[in-house]
């Protein structure tokens, strides 16, 4: 059975694969599957009517099933997007499933919490969560973190990645310039909303109000497109 892959936009697949095989997946499967890609891009993108509506249909096709550690996966799932737009909170709907979640989805729900996993648990991370969980145990400076995590493939998996390295206080400039770059590259604009409000307050205590300005501006421009 799958896990959590190294993206989330892959991740989304090993929610809700079985194992593979040649006959039709079943019906819940693939309306699962577009249910979650729906909740997902809707997250994203700020509209929380349509990401609770989605990600409601896919946790009903899922549970249909009886499998509470397939449906551990899909909370992780919202869960994770909620982190990459800075929503730090307790994942209360995977840890009413922890129980019957694989150590690999409990390893996952740990690292997007922030909290220091063991070392037996980094091996059963997404690789590029690997690759952010070796950044907190063993810090590079800043920019050398920024580095590790722009060259993840996945746009998705880099702002979780510096979610996790901001709750872990190794956030600097360079990893906040890369959550921006990164959310305004695929017009997400929850994230790009909470790391630029991040940046903001960041210019504000450093007395620097030149860049403050601009960086209200973007908030503004985002806010208030027309």
């Amino acid at each position: 059975m799958s896990v959590v892959r190294l993206a989330l936009a892959a991740v989304v697949a090993g929610l809700i694969a079985a194992c593979a095989s040649k006959p039709p997946p079943p019906d819940w499967q693939g309306a699962a599957r577009s249910a979650l890609d729906a909740a997902v891009a809707a997250d994203l993108r700020g509209d929380e009517r349509i990401a609770t509506l989605e990600f409601d249909r896919a946790r009903a096709r899922i549970a249909s099933t009886g499998r509470p550690d397939l449906l551990a996966r899909a909370e992780l799932l919202r869960c994770a997007a909620r982190v990459a737009s800075l929503e730090v909170a307790p994942c209360e709907r995977f840890e009413r499933l922890r129980a019957d979640a694989a150590p690999a989805e409990r390893a996952y729900a740990d690292h997007l919490a922030g909290t220091a996993l063991a070392a037996a648990q980094v091996p059963l991370l997404p690789p590029a969560q690997q690759v952010v969980a070796g950044l907190r145990a063993a810090p590079a400076d800043d920019a050398a973190s920024a580095a590790r995590l722009q060259a993840l493939d996945d746009p998705l998996s880099r702002l979780v990645g510096a979610a996790v390295l901001l709750q872990a206080g190794r956030a600097g400039p360079a990893v906040l310039a890369l959550a921006v770059d990164t959310a305004s590259a695929q017009g997400w604009r929850r994230p790009l909303l909470a790391w630029l409000g991040l940046q903001h307050q960041r210019a504000q205590q450093a007395g620097d109000a030149d860049r403050a300005a601009r960086l209200q501006r973007r908030i503004d421009l985002v806010l208030n497109p027309t």
